[in-house]
């Protein structure tokens, strides 16, 4: 059966740290935006800084809200962020709830990220270990920016390593409430504000068909082992609990963390289609009138 993505609002793809919206042509999103375009759903993949704190990213990406609302005419937006994304997108939400419709957490460290608190304890402020950390992600971030034809975004490493920990998250939290579960591991409110809040992660598996081939998958499984509080479930760079926001679709699909927007290139598990995933969203969001 043919799905339909028709949403009655815009809807607009926001990465992730060392993100972008394409790199000569290839997209963060890989095969996503298309699918969507193809079920009759009016995308826009954004670009906003690739390493930055979630309120600078989140006021860059107000201003493409402002324009591609005066672009198309539409009332509201419907966002879904991966990664460090959806923060931006709450951001917003949180600030002007009549301007979005909804905002979809896909694999983000809502609670803060395990590995951003590891590797802060492991840097000592101010000296040299730290400095060559954050040249190193400041560095990174700028060439992203420049060959994703973007170098006017501003990076700030130390913002975006500061805001991605469980104690940056927390204050982040305090201001931004909105779709967040009262019970660790529990769900948040689906609708706040007139604004919808969804949300859904995956685990990192031991095996998973064609991904031995995938190094970034890789790397998850590396990573996956020095978390502490969600040991056995994480999808390598978010915790699943971690990752709850709003209405949680599902939390512990098998996939890792660069599945989640079809990375690298369509490998990934048989056992889930990433971009099935996102079309299903998108007719879920119709059915609400979103």
């Amino acid at each position: 059966m043919d799905m339909d993505a028709s949403t009655k609002y815009p809807i607009v793809l926001v990465h992730g740290l060392f993100g972008f919206d394409k790199i000569a042509g290839y997209p963060y999103f890989f095969e996503i935006e298309e699918a969507l375009e193809r079920a009759g759903a009016q995308v826009f993949a954004v670009n906003i800084p690739t390493v930055n704190g979630n309120e600078e990213r989140g006021e860059k990406l107000l201003e493409h809200v402002n324009r591609i609302l005066l672009e198309t005419g539409a009332a509201k937006v419907n966002l879904i962020g991966h990664s460090q994304g959806p923060l931006a997108a709450r951001y917003v939400a949180a600030l002007h709830p009549e301007k979005v419709a909804s905002v979809t957490s896909v694999s983000c460290p809502n609670h803060g990220s395990e590995i951003a608190d590891q590797l802060h304890k492991a840097l000592t402020p101010g000296e040299l270990p730290e400095a060559f950390v954050l040249a190193l992600l400041g560095a990174v971030g700028t060439f992203i920016s420049l060959i994703s034809g973007h170098p006017e975004n501003p990076i700030d490493p130390e913002a975006a390593f500061e805001s991605l920990t469980s104690a940056g998250l927390a204050a982040f939290n305090r201001k931004y409430p909105q779709g967040l579960p009262k019970v660790w591991g529990g769900e948040g409110n689906e609708v706040e504000n007139g604004v919808y809040y969804y949300s859904w992660s995956g685990i990192v598996q031991r095996f998973q068909s064609l991904q031995p081939l995938d190094p970034s998958h890789l790397n998850c499984k590396v990573l996956s082992k020095l978390f502490y509080k969600e040991k056995d479930a994480n999808d390598g760079l978010v915790g699943r609990y971690s990752s709850h926001l709003g209405k949680v679709i599902r939390s512990d699909y098998p996939m890792d963390h660069f599945d989640a927007v079809n990375q690298m290139a369509g490998i990934n598990s048989w056992n889930v289609s990433p971009v099935g995933l996102y079309l299903e969203h998108a007719e879920r969001l119709k059915s609400k009138g979103l």
